[in-house]
């Protein structure tokens, strides 16, 4: 349970954020971003700070309670010492998992699933067909409102030609394929003929099937026998986690300029902002999220929809 916060109230929250920073710059890691959000990185973990009208807002990270501890300790006495005008108070939260955060609260979230364009009759068969075959594995399937996101942005695009890696059941596959040029291709990568099967049906139903290219084998394999022109108009990736800074790669060598990837699940369930998981999945979503974010050949954007989405477009 490495996560803790602290609302500290002051009239001088940007001034105090600058000193930690440019005082801690000597001994630890430390960045402020021009929009004045600072980063201090100690040997027991990190704290953001970011200054509110009247608090600054501290949220301390690291792999264990006991190094948790150290961060609050460093952060908490430095920034004391600084407040020789007033007297500050600076009471953390108890740790918690990064797995019970929750980056929509349920009533927003609830609102937004109220206030898109729905979901069709064959969109919703679907989903239903897919609760019924697959049991808990359907919470694997987009929501309806992020199916509607795919299928905007793939017009927006004027998509011609898009990658999809992850298929599952077809549900994102045919919000992609139905935002596609008429002229247009949609190559669909997956493992499993079983799953991808059950959306077969519904492809034909809404008068897609003929648009997309389904290719049961190793995305990683199909990606890269793709010639190497940058031809794809846009990208939606939702597939195994370890494998996504190689599925970014694989696309965003052949993203034309203008063209989209979109990644699902960049949150992990909020483990991805918890640093007590150290599991592979973790590790290779917190490095590419990282690497997108750095990346000078994309614009990106990492917006809280879902379990977390990010967008890029290639310069």
């Amino acid at each position: 349970m490495p996560l803790a916060t602290a609302h500290v109230v002051t009239d001088r929250p940007a001034r105090y954020l600058k000193q930690l920073v440019s005082h801690m710059g000597h001994k630890a890691g430390t960045t402020l971003t021009p929009d004045g959000r600072g980063t201090i990185t100690v040997a027991a973990g990190t704290c953001n700070l970011t200054a509110s009208p009247d608090r600054l807002e501290l949220t301390a990270t690291a792999v264990d309670a006991e190094s948790l501890a150290r961060v609050e300790d460093v952060i908490t006495r430095h920034l004391v010492r600084f407040a020789t005008q007033e007297e500050l108070v600076v009471e953390w939260t108890a740790p918690i998992d990064g797995a019970e955060l929750e980056p929509v609260a349920p009533v927003v979230g609830d609102y937004l699933l109220s206030h898109h364009t729905p979901a069709d009759d064959i969109l919703t068969e679907l989903a239903v067909a897919t609760r019924t075959a697959t049991g808990e594995a359907a919470q694997m399937q987009v929501s309806a409102d992020e199916g509607t996101l795919l299928t905007m942005l793939t017009r927006l695009t004027g998509a011609r030609f898009a990658v999809e890696v992850g298929v599952f059941t077809g549900f994102s596959t045919l919000c992609i394929a139905r935002g596609l040029a008429d002229d247009g291709r949609l190559l669909a990568c997956d493992i499993s003929e079983e799953w991808a099967a059950i959306g077969r049906p519904y492809w034909e139903r809404a008068g897609v099937a003929d648009r997309i290219d389904l290719r049961i084998a190793p995305a990683l394999e199909t990606l890269r026998a793709l010639d190497t022109e940058p031809v794809i108009d846009i990208a939606f990736i939702d597939a195994d986690k370890v494998n996504y800074p190689a599925y970014y790669e694989e696309i965003v060598a052949r993203l034309r300029p203008g063209g989209l990837v979109v990644l699902d699940n960049v949150f992990l369930g909020g483990r991805v902002f918890d640093p007590a998981y150290q599991e592979e999945r973790y590790l290779a979503m917190r490095r590419l999220n990282d690497l997108i974010t750095a990346d000078e050949r994309v614009d990106s954007v990492m917006l809280p929809v879902r379990d977390g989405v990010t967008i890029a477009r290639r310069r």
